[in-house]
């Protein structure tokens, strides 16, 4: 006699279901709620989450279960975003290396449009934003850069309304 697939909610190899989402979200907004915790939170079979838990890291839907770490918090209070328009010759890679070492550097992304990298950086204060763009910019490779200064983050990063999304993908 086989499995009644009807009543088992079908996992799709290229998205998550809704209690891969509900999983995401409590984990987010409790991040030390533990395997056993979520259990009885969702409802679930303990074995359920953590064998959830580690599809969802194999597949990189969940990235990291690390902290999230505030920069202001750290005493760095300035965040800015650095477009850099660099030699293309060498490609993107010795920039990236150049940059990777500066600890200010928290992302660097290649784009399409007026520049070739977009980087997102902090500072403790407008002087220091002065110096950490000055080692950005003190590479050959780095033909131009400009600079704009955060003044509100009115919503920071987040991944919770696309993690519902993609739970609904194909349901609907």
């Amino acid at each position: 006699m086989g499995v009644r697939t009807d009543t088992v909610p079908m996992i799709r190899p290229d998205g998550i279901d809704v209690l891969d989402a509900r999983l995401i979200a409590l984990f987010t907004e409790q991040p030390t709620v533990g395997v056993l915790g979520a259990s009885r939170q969702l409802g679930v079979a303990r074995g359920t989450v953590q064998a959830r838990l580690d599809r969802l890291q194999e597949r990189g839907i969940i990235a990291s279960m690390g902290p999230q770490i505030d920069p202001t918090a750290l005493g760095y209070p300035v965040t800015a975003f650095c477009t850099l328009e660099i030699r293309q010759r060498q490609g993107h890679e010795p920039v990236v290396a150049h940059l990777s070492a500066i600890p200010e550097v928290l992302e660097i992304h290649s784009t399409t449009g007026a520049g070739d990298l977009i980087v997102r950086i902090v500072a403790r204060d407008n002087a220091d934003l002065g110096r950490v763009i000055d080692e950005i910019i003190d590479d050959v490779h780095v033909l131009r850069a400009n600079t704009s200064m955060c003044l509100v983050t009115h919503l920071d990063h987040r991944t919770g309304p696309l993690v519902e999304a993609a739970s609904r993908r194909g349901t609907d």
